[in-house]
């Protein structure tokens, strides 16, 4: 690949910057996912109740939202890479007081710190590889993120697995006498040190120097990137854009001036961010075990359910990565939008048919089957669309000055949106069930096909310092 000046694009090293900076998508699936399997042996250790249950899953997004929320102003600041290698410090601390936790409370502070790290890298992977890649394929490079976040829940899911299966149970004694659900928690410290270790070995984001001053540094690394023309182009154009209105970044810039109203790209951006977690993917990924269960399925078959759901998963993000850069965002969020309604139906449909055999619901064996197609084929639609391009949209939609801002607002809003459905389910499917759950989800997913065709604009090819304000 060439740039405009004739000069040869340096993948190599491109390709090396993105792997080691989605290692942050990753530990965001992997932290997230680790939940998925514990569920029982929280209960046994602190004698939850299912409302007690949810709020020990979904301790980790509080911390998400807030880590989100800081960690774009803050690598405004400090830098992109900076607040990276704190997430991954995050992550370790998280890790052993997780596993280590004596009860519900240092429990659910543990998740909330391992939720301040998953926050920040869930918006900074992606901005920072939108940084670094050139415009042809960037979408393609940023959607490796999703991909990693996949890796991380399937990579959990199937270290959960493991364990439960090697100590003979989730519940069941393993090494030096602990069971094996604390064990689950404290793997988490072996990519969590890959990531830290990882992240020295890669430059600032140019941009963010651009922005503080530096451009002979900003320079020296597009040069590495882009070629020496090519680099002297591309700085020019950041301070450009940034000189039309240069002062430091601030909330208050997210405001148009002249209405005095909130810009409607960041609605825009606060949508995208929020349907993707109305629309309920993290219900499979969090509580896929304790679904399938519900209505039949032993614990080891849900386990290998959840591996088989992460591994389709991986499979959608890899046909988005062929066709981002051709087809564009907004298709890809449509189709993704009218499928996941589809889906999300059908699996509501099912479960109203559902009968209660010894206190659980229980599925006949032809409409489980049906349930499951349905929820297999909803995680496809979900990871070909949703689950990538709004990363990559995240990461690409808003201009330089507002970038930082912008991505605090959405990502907050994001893990707000996400904390409110994961903290619910439990309550919602033990109360209104779960044919009127999930049928919400579905009424979402319709919705968000609508507020894509109104709101979103297709960001495919264009230069960051292009991007609209």
């Amino acid at each position: 690949m060439t740039t405009a000046a004739g000069e040869r694009v340096n993948l190599a090293f491109i390709g090396a910057i993105v792997a080691v900076a989605t290692i942050g998508g990753f530990m965001f699936g992997y932290d997230s996912g680790v939940i998925n399997g514990t569920q029982d042996g929280l209960e046994r250790a602190f004698d939850l109740s299912k409302l007690g249950t949810g709020l020990n899953v979904g301790a980790i997004l509080v911390g998400c939202a807030i880590g989100a929320f800081a960690a774009g102003r803050l690598a405004d600041m400090i830098g992109r890479r900076t607040v990276m290698m704190i997430a991954a410090l995050l992550f370790l601390v998280s890790a052993f007081a997780a596993g280590a936790a004596p009860s519900s409370i240092v429990f659910i502070v543990a998740r909330v710190i391992g939720g301040f790290g998953v926050g920040a890298a869930s918006v900074l992977s992606p901005v920072y590889i939108s940084e670094v890649t050139p415009a042809g394929i960037r979408g393609r490079l940023s959607s490796v993120q999703q991909i990693m976040i996949i890796a991380g829940l399937t990579g959990a899911f199937v270290a959960n697995y493991v364990l439960a299966h090697t100590a003979g149970g989730s519940t069941a004694p393993l090494w030096l006498g602990y069971p094996a659900w604390r064990w689950m928690f404290w793997m988490q410290a072996i990519p969590a040190a890959v990531y830290f270790l990882a992240l020295t070995l890669i430059p600032e984001s140019p941009r963010y120097l651009v922005a503080k001053g530096r451009d002979a540094e900003a320079e020296a690394i597009m040069a590495r990137l882009f070629g020496a023309r090519e680099a002297a182009r591309k700085v020019a154009e950041i301070r450009a854009s940034l000189a039309a209105d240069h002062h430091r970044p601030r909330l208050s810039d997210l405001v148009d001036r002249a209405s005095g109203r909130v810009r409607p790209l960041v609605w825009a951006g606060i949508g995208i961010a929020v349907f993707q977690q109305l629309v309920g993917i993290n219900i499979v990924f969090y509580y896929g075990a304790v679904l399938w269960q519900s209505v039949g399925f032993s614990e080891n078959d849900a386990l290998l359910i959840n591996i088989l759901s992460g591994t389709l998963s991986i499979l959608a993000c890899l046909g988005t990565i062929a066709v981002i850069d051709r087809i564009g965002r907004k298709p890809l969020l449509l189709i993704g939008s009218a499928g996941m309604a589809v889906t999300l139906a059908a699996m509501a449909a099912c479960f109203s048919t559902a009968t209660l055999v010894d206190g659980s619901l229980r599925l006949s064996d032809g409409t489980g089957t049906i349930a499951l197609v349905a929820a297999n084929a909803y995680v496809v639609f979900f990871n070909g669309s949703w689950g990538p391009v709004m990363w990559v949209m995240l990461g690409e939609m808003f201009p330089n000055q507002i970038r930082g801002s912008a991505l605090a607002v959405a990502g907050f809003a994001q893990w707000i949106a996400n904390f409110a459905i994961s903290v619910s389910f439990p309550a919602l499917a033990a109360g209104i069930g779960l044919p009127v759950t999930y049928g919400f989800y579905a009424a979402a997913a319709l919705v968000s096909f609508f507020f894509v065709r109104a709101m979103v604009t297709e960001t495919r090819g264009r230069e960051l310092e292009d991007m609209p304000g």
